[in-house]
């Protein structure tokens, strides 16, 4: 089986309906944005459409806990870039990591943790994933980032870091002269 993409990214232009009055994006439309390229991401990438696994397999994940920072606004009609991952999983937990940067991928906009646990419906009673999920949860698990319930702060950090200096590079920042030929 190839390689799955770990780290999907889907492009979006901020629209004004989902937009304050002063333009920005509406903070619980972030929530929507992210959770919809993830489905989309899902569905391009891991051939995986939720809807038909609920109703396949009688369970599906749902969200106990989002971690949320808002760091810059996201402004109507500019393209986002959303990039998710999966950055833990258990036998019936996992974690998604999802990103709002710039259109250029170098400055972020807001970063999600959101905590999921795979539920029997309707009963809503948690579920181990079956085999066939862990060995994909497993494929697509990013190496890299590791997941603390409690360093999410740290994490946003650390991607602002990241990000600082690749600006950096990109623009010739930080390098000495040219060496001498």
């Amino acid at each position: 089986m190839p390689d799955l993409v770990r780290t999907p990214e889907t492009r979006h232009r901020v629209h004004f309906q989902d937009c304050d009055m002063l333009g920005h994006l509406n903070n619980a439309r972030y929530l929507d944005y992210f959770l919809n390229a993830r489905e989309d991401q899902v569905a391009q990438h891991y051939a995986l459409n939720m809807g038909e696994l609920a109703r396949e397999q009688h369970a599906a994940w749902v969200i106990t806990k989002h971690h949320l920072s808002y760091l810059k606004p996201a402004r109507q009609g500019v393209e986002v870039l959303i990039r998710t991952q999966l950055i833990h999983f258990d036998n019936s937990n996992l974690v998604l990591e999802m990103q709002m940067r710039a259109a250029d991928g170098l400055r972020l906009l807001a970063l999600l943790w959101s905590e999921m646990t795979f539920v029997k419906m309707p009963a809503g009673t948690r579920l181990d994933h079956s085999d066939e999920l862990m060995d994909l949860l497993n494929q697509v698990d990013v190496e890299g980032v590791e997941y603390d319930p409690d360093g999410f702060d740290d994490r946003v950090k650390a991607v602002r870091q990241e990000l600082k200096q690749l600006r950096r590079a990109a623009s010739g920042e930080g390098q000495g002269p040219a060496p001498r030929q």
